[in-house]
């Protein structure tokens, strides 16, 4: 018998955006995710989601999302010690799918251009496995990396670790590991590198779109 996998869409206005609109005028989700491992196509399950809102080029604190998630599967003791995130923080959980669409709920409702994170294809395959495995397929998943905006602004950069970059840019660090943090500290990182891209006279959604582009 052939099933027919549902569409999951993510709710980004990234194809429906002005060319011309302002930077300070877009609206952007950042966000992070935390796994049992780096296999997320194989026997690795997502445990965590963080993300916080960015509008205007500023960091809303107050305005975040976190939810841990149920992997159906043991926590090593090593991601323990990584990520502080338990058997007892997950049980009571929600599994993968149902924590995705509440976090693309959150994504709606802010009106995001698009998604934003450090290293984001490994996040963005993270949340498509998931979705796969519970018959869903996800389309119009659009995203910047504050890496390829890192590669515009220093092309002699070529460290990848977020706490590094946090520092070299003087932006804040949270908790590491911890997907909430994470996003925070991506976050910030993502806000200093927009405002070098104004200073450089990129001042629009096509500029940082071109430049995000390498």
């Amino acid at each position: 018998m052939f099933f027919q996998r549902k569409t999951i869409h993510c709710p980004v206005s990234y194809g429906g955006l002005p060319l011309s609109t302002s930077v300070e005028e877009l609206s952007f989700v950042v966000f992070d995710t935390e796994a049992t491992g780096f296999q997320v196509a194989g026997e690795d399950r997502l445990i965590e989601i963080g993300a916080v809102h960015v509008q205007g080029m500023e960091v809303i604190e107050e305005d975040v999302f976190q939810t841990y998630v149920n992997p159906k599967r043991q926590i090593s003791q090593e991601i323990t010690q990584l990520t502080s995130i338990s058997m007892e923080k997950v049980e009571q959980a929600p599994e993968a799918s149902e924590a995705i669409l509440s976090f693309f709920d959150y994504v709606e409702t802010r009106q995001a251009a698009c998604l934003v994170g450090h290293y984001v294809s490994f996040d963005s395959l993270v949340l498509k496995h998931e979705l796969k495995r519970g018959n869903k397929n996800l389309k119009g998943l659009q995203t910047l990396d504050t890496l390829n905006m890192i590669g515009f602004i220093a092309p002699s950069y070529d460290m990848r670790d977020l706490e590094r970059y946090a520092m070299a840019f003087g932006t804040r660090i949270y908790d590491r590991h911890s997907a909430l943090g994470d996003a925070l500290t991506t976050a910030y990182l993502f806000v200093e590198l927009l405002r070098h891209f104004k200073d450089r006279g990129h001042t629009t959604w096509a500029d940082l779109l071109k430049g995000c582009t390498l």
